[in-house]
């Protein structure tokens, strides 16, 4: 059966894309077949697997391939047919990983998802609604009889991010090594507590059981944190980064962990110390890779499989990039088997 994981945190500028196009393709490397799920109406992941584009190939792509809007448009815009799965988009020449195109279009269904998740009155003539989403990840992943679906969600606190993130799997909490994730920690210890309790809630309503597109039974937990864009010195995050990154996992373990166990969005403690993460729940700490970053951007392969002739660079600066590249291998290697062992024991 299909892991899904949502990759959230409602403050923006994170790597949530980053993260997401580069822990697909290790996984997908690692041999697992994995979709790639843009629900961020800025479609920057889209941007990223496909590669810029111009208005014409992208109108076309749009018309020859589903997109996260279209895919969900029988639901949400009573159309006369039934969700089917989405003719998701190969990406580069891998025949495993794949892309659920993003469209900007997507944030039009705010309004409606958020008179289905009142639960209210507007219930009967929406029951079909808040199961659509999950109903159309699982008929994809069907499709593609994919082991891993990563959810790249928009920086908001949206009803679609609330329906996404409760009906994954699993999640991870990308964060900066700065005072403002310290901040959205704090904020998510408020707002997942009362997610949850609607999701519960609504996978009760035995109007939403019997839907169209079924409202999942809620079993979402949390896989960890991913602390990045920090600066090294010495091999070593600097004084002032790392007083964040304390912060950070401080924060996390004394706030925000305690309040995902009493609402049953943790694994046991015993995964977690069996695959060696530690009571701030990190998984993983990325440093800052600009330059590599925006190659990758443009090539749209991973950071570490950018080849010489892509970095342009020669001497010594190519072989620090090479470096780099490794140790950007590394991180993401060992992030991908943590994420492997952690969704096999769940």
């Amino acid at each position: 059966m299909v892991k899904k994981i949502a990759l959230f945190n409602h403050k923006g500028g994170v790597s949530k894309t980053t993260t997401t196009f580069n822990l697909g393709w290790m996984l997908a490397d690692k041999g697992k077949t994995v979709i790639l799920v843009d629900t961020d109406p800025q479609c920057n992941l889209t941007g990223m697997a496909l590669g810029e584009q111009s208005e014409e190939n992208l109108e076309e792509i749009y018309k020859s391939y589903s997109n996260i809007k279209t895919g969900l448009a029988p639901a949400f815009e009573s159309q006369p047919r039934a969700i089917e799965a989405v003719d998701c988009i190969p990406i580069g020449n891998k025949k495993n990983l794949f892309l659920l195109p993003g469209h900007v279009g997507f944030a039009e269904n705010e309004v409606t998802l958020g008179l289905a998740q009142e639960l209210s009155g507007a219930i009967q003539a929406l029951k079909n609604v808040p199961g659509s989403i999950s109903y159309l990840l699982e008929k994809t992943a069907q499709k593609f009889n994919a082991d891993y679906i990563l959810i790249d969600m928009s920086p908001s606190l949206s009803s679609i991010n609330q329906n996404l993130l409760m009906t994954s799997n699993f999640f991870i909490v990308p964060t900066n090594a700065d005072f403002f994730s310290v901040m959205a920690i704090d904020s998510l210890t408020k707002i997942l507590p009362k997610w949850y309790l609607w999701a519960t809630k609504a996978s009760s309503l035995q109007i939403l059981k019997d839907a169209t597109y079924p409202f999942p039974e809620i079993n979402l937990k949390f896989l960890g944190a991913i602390v990045q864009k920090y600066r090294i010195r010495g091999g070593k995050a600097t004084v002032a980064f790392e007083k964040w990154i304390q912060k950070i996992e401080q924060d996390i373990d004394s706030k925000l962990a305690p309040i995902l166990g009493k609402n049953h969005m943790l694994l046991s403690s015993q995964t977690y110390t069996d695959n060696e993460i530690s009571q701030s729940y990190t998984l993983s700490k990325i440093p800052e890779f600009n330059s590599l970053i925006a190659l990758s951007q443009e090539h749209q392969v991973p950071v570490y499989a950018l080849t010489k002739e892509q970095l342009g660079w020669t001497g010594s600066v190519l072989q620090g990039s090479k470096r780099k590249q490794e140790e950007f291998s590394e991180i993401f290697s060992d992030l991908a088997d943590k994420i492997i062992k952690l969704t096999a024991t769940a």
